[in-house]
């Protein structure tokens, strides 16, 4: 009987050990070669409420944001970035650093690629760099000054005899009056989260992410421990992009399970650039109660 629970302790001893370790995260720098200050917006929520020119954002959970730039300066255009990439080739997340760069020729401002490091424990960034961690904007702070004046006249008090009678009297010079202003400073943090719907993508008749791109995702779904991970990862760069059928198809051989596979074809639909095609991701499923239910699925939407 001891013998038979071993493996089973095992397996639920290295499923705890797993689970008990942190999920990794990325972190993201940007900053503006120009100086022009900026608010940054990460899947449709905004990342600092006062305009900087040098931003990092810290515990990034995801591999893949979509990201918007919003000048300070209105003349600016706003840059919108889609699958913006904060995890390696092999899925590991990381430090990146991008810059707003302006053409020198044409004066158009671009979101570049700048740097990628491993994630470091205890990292102390430049004195010069704001940071925020994602989804906890820095505060707002507001200081108000309230005077308030207090006068308080001077008065002279004479004794006055006069035939014999002591009289006191007390005089108020108004020249002489003091006036004392007492100012009391109030401070206030107000935090604002603002959440921006990110922009909806049409992706009928659009190209698909390009091979090299599909490589790099592909990679960094399967480099993901747990299935759930997987399919969140997926989900967010398919949420982002464009795929082909083939592409749907081939993220979908990487979950182990039939549903998981489901789920994610049915999220990838109105993100593929050929729906009349749909029909072929059928292939990746063992059961064809799978492919009826996805039929059924594509059918509702049309």
């Amino acid at each position: 009987m001891i013998k038979k629970l071993l493996p089973t302790l095992s397996i639920l001893f290295v499923a705890f050990i797993a689970l008990a370790q942190p999920q990794p995260v990325a972190n993201l720098t940007i900053f503006s070669e120009d100086g022009d200050k900026f608010f940054l917006v990460l899947n449709g929520e905004r990342e600092n409420n006062v305009a900087q020119t040098n931003l990092r954002v810290e515990d990034l959970p995801q591999p893949y944001y979509n990201a918007k730039i919003i000048f300070e300066d209105k003349t600016i255009p706003e840059i919108n970035k889609n699958y913006l990439q904060l995890a390696d080739a092999n899925g590991a997340m990381m430090d990146v650093t991008y810059k707003i760069k302006k053409d020198k020729n044409n004066g158009k401002v671009t979101l570049r690629y700048f740097s990628m490091i491993p994630v470091q424990q205890n990292y102390v960034p430049a004195s010069n760099v704001t940071v925020v961690r994602y989804g906890n904007p820095a505060p707002v702070t507001t200081v108000t000054q309230t005077t308030t004046t207090h006068t308080t006249p001077n008065t002279v008090d004479a004794n006055v005899n006069v035939a014999g009678i002591n009289m006191n009297v007390t005089i108020n010079d108004p020249t002489l009056q003091t006036t004392t202003h007492t100012t009391t400073t109030h401070t206030t943090h107000t935090t604002e989260v603002v959440h921006e719907q990110p922009a909806q993508v049409d992706c009928v008749g659009a190209y698909p992410m390009s091979s090299g791109d599909f490589s790099n995702v592909l990679s960094t779904i399967k480099g993901q421990g747990f299935a759930d991970t997987q399919l969140k990862t997926a989900k967010q760069i398919a949420g982002s992009n464009c795929l082909s059928t083939n592409q749907i198809s081939e993220i979908c051989k990487v979950f182990g399970f039939e549903e998981t596979k489901l789920d994610f074809a049915k999220f990838a639909y109105d993100h593929c650039t050929e729906p009349k095609n749909y029909f072929k991701i059928n292939n990746v499923f063992s059961f064809s109660s799978s492919s009826d239910e996805l039929n059924d699925y594509v059918q509702g939407r049309q």
